[in-house]
């Protein structure tokens, strides 16, 4: 017998929009005159598995996609281990914290990480699909024999602390108040202040008012919190959002020195390079947003990453993604058109103590020029100059251009639909609407939006403006690693159909190197100056930007993603001396 869910969306589903639940009319058991879908209390439709045979005619005639029908695989015949009430999403499985070793959890946004989390963490109790919470003990005898039934007695005799860094540190200043010195002093449970704030760099704003800070000085304010705390498990969920490349490989190093036979590190994080150097095993988790997710078994970070990225499970028979995501060797001068679209020349700007220079560079048609550089060393400055939404003080722009500008920050507080936003996109249904899965999103308002849903709408809009030089700072923030992948394809693929140009900032180095034709290398020294560099071929605009950050990079054999090297190993000891950090 074939072991099924049913899960119904309750914010997608509109019982007026269809007709008054066409669900229920057009299911075969229900016009043979039993009930396998039901009126609920709510007006919205419930959904009796052990009735429904799985003909996929509901999900396919809903005409706002929120019904799923899922046949799971034989291995999952068993109770979820939380279930969101009935026909609510299903969450099989649970990641284990291993003492000594750092974990990561690697899946989509809406797959069940936070809630696996927050399981661990003690903050929800699971329910094992029934209504009723479970107790410690139930846990215990589920997870016996595993490394999970040890961590668990552990819980139950309070032997476990655990310390949680949430995901979303921009809420932080609506409820803290004061300076990052008093606010760390109030999680200070180690007397350890002063030693953590050296290795996070928090120490020259330690007099800073909490509503004062940028996205990454929460991020590393919050880190700090968390492991002030007397605790040995620490759970860091997104630590390096907001963070720039250098501040991503200081959090990763430290993160790294957490875990000891004493204390457990658990990490949920999207920028795949940043996962693999930090993590010692990866735990996947697969499945379909808002529906269910699946925690496979642990893996090495090398292999659990590889297989995420192949789209297929081989121990547990699984194919949970149709194709591979693939990162092809790249070929040092990529074909692409020389037309020159844009160049400038001795562009200087002052602002206040800081002052960005850029000596001489150029943008070509039908190519993506990735920014590298850390926070506040002008990439966003020179990013408006090219927009023209700031003058510079002196050298020119040469040639004026039409330029469509995303910013870092989103506008989240109109209530406006996204429909009437996206208006003019509608006809890039093939090239942005569809590929972008913006079509459930029309309807919402604007300040419903999740930061990934804000995040794609903002692209969306980006890109259906009438323009030569698609510019767009940090358009990876929020989203998760496939989302990611996707969003690179599609810009790489308008700007070759519509023969346009796009300049990217981003932090993620994997998603650069997967995005870029060139790369523009801002150096000097944040909050001072900063001085643009190139475009360069790839290989060269690499190089220069790594020995900054002392690292060396390498090629996956199996899949040709790029792998940071272990400091000091045989490989980035090689690779230094050659002088060459980066393998195109």
């Amino acid at each position: 017998m074939t072991h099924r869910i049913a899960v119904v969306e309750k914010p997608k589903c509109n019982p007026a929009g269809c007709g008054n639940l066409l669900c229920i009319r057009v299911c075969p058991i229900n016009r043979t005159g039993k009930e396998c879908i039901v009126k609920g209390a709510d007006s919205k439709p419930v959904i009796y598995e052990n009735m429904c045979t799985g003909c996929g005619i509901c999900p396919n005639r809903c005409p706002f996609d929120a019904i799923s029908i899922i046949n799971l695989p034989d291995e999952l015949e068993k109770e979820p281990i939380h279930k969101y009430g009935r026909n609510g999403f299903h969450l099989f499985n649970l990641p284990i914290p291993i003492f000594g070793k750092v974990v990561g959890i690697l899946g989509k946004n809406g797959i069940g990480k936070s809630t696996a989390l927050k399981i661990l963490s003690g903050i929800q109790k699971p329910n094992f699909g029934s209504e009723k919470e479970a107790e410690w003990g139930d846990l215990i005898k589920h997870f016996k024999g595993t490394e999970a039934q040890l961590y668990f007695e552990k819980v139950k005799e309070g032997k476990i602390k655990i310390s949680y860094k949430p995901q979303q540190v921009e809420l932080i200043p609506k409820t803290a108040k004061g300076t990052v010195k008093e606010l760390l002093k109030k999680s200070d449970e180690t007397g350890r202040l002063d030693e953590i704030a050296e290795k996070l760099d928090l120490k020259k704003i330690f007099e800073n008012d909490i509503t004062e800070l940028s996205g990454g000085e929460l991020q590393r304010t919050a880190i700090a919190a968390t492991v002030l705390k007397k605790a040995n498990l620490y759970v860091f969920d997104e630590p390096t959002s907001f963070l720039d490349i250098k501040q991503r490989i200081r959090v990763a190093n430290f993160i790294k020195t957490l875990a000891t036979e004493e204390t457990a590190v658990l990490v949920v994080e999207h920028d795949l390079i940043i996962l693999d150097y930090m993590t010692d095993l990866i735990h996947m988790i697969y499945g379909k947003e808002g529906v269910y997710g699946v925690v496979s078994h642990p893996m090495t970070a090398k292999t659990g990453i590889n297989v995420y990225l192949n789209g297929y499970l081989k121990d547990e028979n699984v194919r949970f993604r149709d194709a591979k995501i693939k990162f092809e060797k790249r070929q040092e001068f990529r074909e692409i058109s020389k037309e020159k679209l844009t160049s400038w020349s001795n562009i200087h700007k002052t602002l206040g103590k800081f002052s960005v220079d850029a000596k001489e560079g150029e943008t070509r048609r039908k190519e993506v020029v990735g920014v590298l550089g850390e926070n506040g060393i002008g990439k966003t400055t020179f990013a408006k100059i090219l927009a023209e939404e700031i003058k510079p003080d002196q050298g020119e722009v040469e040639k004026k251009i039409k330029v469509s500008y995303k910013p870092q920050y989103l506008d989240s507080s109109s209530n406006e639909l996204v429909l009437s936003l996206l208006n003019n996109a509608l006809k890039y249904e093939n090239q942005l609407i569809i590929p972008l899965n913006i079509t459930p999103l029309l309807t919402k308002q604007i300040n419903h939006l999740s930061g990934g849903e804000l995040q794609r709408t903002a692209i969306a809009l980006c890109l259906s403006k009438e323009a030569d030089l698609y510019l767009m700072d940090e358009p990876s923030a929020y989203l998760d690693v496939e989302q990611r992948l996707v969003i690179s394809k599609i810009i790489r693929e308008f700007m070759e159909m519509n023969g346009k140009t796009a300049v990217i900032i981003d932090h993620d180095l994997l998603f650069i190197d997967y995005i870029s034709d060139r790369l523009l290398v801002f150096e000097g020294n944040p909050a001072v100056h900063g001085s643009a560099k190139g475009p360069f071929e790839m290989a060269e605009g690499m190089n220069l930007f790594l020995k900054d950050l002392n690292i060396s990079f390498r090629r996956d054999e199996e899949t040709k993603r790029p792998r940071a090297n272990k400091i000091d190993s045989q490989m980035d000891q090689i690779q230094k001396k050659e002088n060459t950090l980066y393998y195109v």
